[in-house]
């Protein structure tokens, strides 16, 4: 399984990285080739300074070998053998009406002292982060999410939608950092679902990105804005920052593993404001995002 869906995701990979270039236009993707020195490594690949993309990054990495202390606590275990491997990726438009966009697709397995698998999982999911809020992006997004969930199981969008929106909650803010999407995590063999049946839905979703993020992007691109909206953009990745820096396990896994930093903090935007006691207008177009990321909706 580790070593089909590692090929899985190099493939993702390419792919995911071709199609944002094609809308992007100038810009291409750089490549850096990284070691871990206690095991694997990983192929990063990140975009700067586009007409479409400020930055980006669309990485993988494979990597194994002992199983940190910080991470035997995590999962009540003692001393054990991993390999855990995985797409995340992270999108900055330029456009303050182009949405930030987050993806991540992985693999878990533990062993024993022998070497049997003792526990394997997947986990991933993909949200969006709108500056300016466009409901047809977010039905278009969530209804792409629902298809490829309702092929596996009718339960799996609504269960995973309401993971996501309680998963990518800034609790210190009291609201969402985005519109959400998918959440999936320690998805395991059960009765109805085998650990091929896993990996057939989440190479669903996987496959799912493309279609549920580049529509969106070809229709807002070329909108105008002003300073002011780019402003409001700048004010709003500052709290893309700290969910990521103060909640997410992705980052804490990287960190705690001893990852490759330029890789784990490369979903971190560029330019970021942080700007004391900050309020959007009342009826305003900023305000009206506001009122959703706080109390989250149903889109479709």
């Amino acid at each position: 399984m580790k070593d089909k869906f590692y090929a899985y995701i190099q493939n993702l990979q390419d792919q995911i990285c071709a199609g944002l270039e094609a809308v992007e236009g100038t810009a291409k993707f750089r490549e850096d080739l990284w070691k871990r020195p206690e095991g694997g490594g990983g192929r990063t690949r990140v975009i700067e300074n586009g007409n479409v993309f400020e930055k980006g990054g669309v990485n993988i990495s494979a990597v194994h070998g002992k199983l940190p202390e910080t991470m035997q606590k995590m999962f009540g275990v003692g001393e054990a053998d991993f390999f855990a491997c995985g797409l995340s990726l992270v999108i900055h438009p330029k456009n303050p009406m182009v949405p930030t966009v987050h993806a991540n697709w992985r693999y878990f397995e533990m062993y024993d002292e022998n070497g049997n698998v003792i526990e394997q999982w997947f986990g991933g999911g993909q949200d969006l982060t709108p500056y300016y809020l466009f409901e047809e992006d977010a039905k278009h997004f969530h209804q792409t999410c629902k298809s490829a969930c309702d092929k596996h199981n009718p339960e799996f969008y609504p269960k995973y939608k309401k993971q996501c929106d309680s998963y990518f909650w800034n609790a210190h803010r009291n609201e969402a950092r985005g519109l959400g999407g998918l959440f999936f995590d320690y998805c395991k063999a059960n009765e109805q679902m085998s650990m091929e049946n896993w990996y057939d839905f989440v190479t669903e979703v996987g496959n799912s990105f493309l279609e549920a993020y580049v529509p969106i992007v070809e229709r807002r691109k070329n909108l105008e804005y002003t300073p002011e909206n780019r402003n409001w953009q700048e004010i709003r990745r500052g709290r893309y920052v700290e969910f990521n820096l103060v909640h997410d396990k992705g980052t804490l896994f990287g960190l705690k593993t001893n990852g490759r930093i330029e890789s784990i903090l490369m979903s971190l935007p560029p330019h970021v404001q942080w700007v004391y006691d900050h309020h959007p207008e009342a009826g305003s177009e900023e305000e009206k995002l506001i009122n959703v990321l706080q109390n989250p909706i149903e889109w479709v």
